[in-house]
């Protein structure tokens, strides 16, 4: 009989033996075999599964480089550059748990006459960039370096060899995090495409303010290099100021802000970087039609546009989850009834911004607000796609036409 320390030093090699027979003896899986695993478990309830976005597929794209994509869904769950409260850095968080009831298979948009998760664009969840929480130089640097990588991957096969443009680059959708996201996104735009991107932009706030304007007897209010610069109020004057932003090309729509000082001198800083405003209360006089026309008549269907929404340009009544609350806003079917107005932009990149979660209640009224919006804006990326397509002739799919 063998003692007790020789069984325990065979015991390693007779449970490998065990398993590798299995797995010797195991058959591959044949694809009707494969396909009947994924009909029977591959489909998600809405309160089912890993919270991804939609439900979509997740995959870290950031070290995942041979992972294809036409769209690329990233958080950045960012919020040490606001002025007011933090907790948007678990808005990509939120947003994704509010998309819980969007399903490929219950998709379909009545209103473009499609189904973005399952048309021509390869959708993924790419994950969070992994952001310092302590340092904002270093947060800067590691977002500018996210968005330039993913935004110069190449996009799926199919779209890289059609003759349609607009398919030739991924575009990403960044769920936020704080507003001062857009500086990175537009800074690795310009590296990507080579020349100044149009903004839309959807806010109660300007984000067009001199990073001075914050008083402070800390700092020299001339040194644009100060860290505390840059800020979710101050980066578009940044992104103005290195060139970054098409001039005379930009909207702000649903403005309705306090001002500092005691001029209108803020309006007309902005003005001098190249915005036209639309302020919340214009939607009684013009209508939501009014609106439409005058962001489309600032930058047209063909000028490559970035498309940043603050979640706070909704009234707080409906959107309360936000950083920085401003009474009087838009409703959230007015906003989606101008997102859908603007659908023929070249929106070459988005962001949706300002869901601080730990302020919306147990409704999550924010954070389902938000991934509406998210499903607008790829429903309207994805529908833009099949206009060039139908443009050029580069549709290989049945019937994609119709979808038109």
């Amino acid at each position: 009989m063998l003692p007790p320390s020789a069984l325990a030093l065979l015991m390693p090699t007779l449970v490998f033996a065990h398993s590798t027979h299995h797995v010797d003896s195991q058959e591959p899986f044949s694809e009707a075999r494969l396909e009947e695993l994924e009909k029977k478990w591959g489909i998600d309830w809405g309160f089912s599964g890993v919270s991804t976005f939609a439900h979509l597929p997740h995959i870290r794209c950031l070290t995942h480089p041979e992972t294809e994509f036409d769209i690329g869904i990233i958080g950045a769950p960012f919020d040490t550059a606001v002025s007011y409260r933090p907790g948007a850095r678990f808005g990509p968080r939120a947003i994704r748990a509010g998309s819980a009831r969007q399903t490929s298979f219950r998709g379909y948009n009545p209103r473009a006459n499609l189904n973005p998760y399952t048309s021509w664009a390869k959708i993924v969840d790419c994950g969070d960039i992994p952001i310092t929480p302590f340092d904002n130089a270093l947060a800067l640097r590691q977002m500018s370096e996210a968005f330039q990588e993913l935004g110069a991957r190449p996009p799926t096969s199919k779209a890289s060899s059609s003759p349609t443009t607009y398919l030739h680059k991924p575009k990403l959708l960044t769920l936020g995090g704080d507003h001062s996201i857009a500086l990175p996104a537009l800074r690795a735009l310009n590296q990507i495409y080579g020349h100044p991107i149009a903004v839309v932009h959807f806010d109660a706030h300007l984000d067009t303010w001199h990073p001075a304007k914050y008083p402070s007897a800390w700092i020299d209010p001339t040194d644009e290099t100060t860290q505390s610069f840059f800020t979710h109020g101050t980066m578009f004057w940044i992104a103005e100021s290195e060139g970054l932003i098409a001039n005379s090309s930009s909207v702000h729509a649903g403005l309705r802000t306090r001002l500092s000082g005691d001029d209108d001198e803020d309006n007309a800083d902005d003005s001098k970087q190249g915005w036209i405003r639309i302020a919340t209360d214009d939607i009684d006089e013009i209508g939501v039609k009014g609106v439409v026309s005058s962001i489309l008549d600032r930058v047209g269907t063909e000028t490559p546009v970035y498309l940043s929404i603050d979640i706070d340009v909704i009234d707080p009544g409906m959107a309360p989850g936000t950083g920085t609350p401003e009474p009087g806003g838009w409703t959230t079917r007015e906003l989606i009834r101008i997102l859908r107005g603007i659908e023929g932009m070249n929106v070459i990149g988005a962001d949706i911004v300002e869901v601080s979660p730990a302020y919306d209640g147990a409704s999550e009224a924010t954070g389902l607000t938000a991934a509406q919006v998210a499903y607008e804006v790829l429903t309207s990326i994805v529908r833009k796609g099949l206009m060039e397509q139908a443009k050029t002739g580069g549709s290989t799919k049945s019937g994609v036409k119709d979808e038109l």
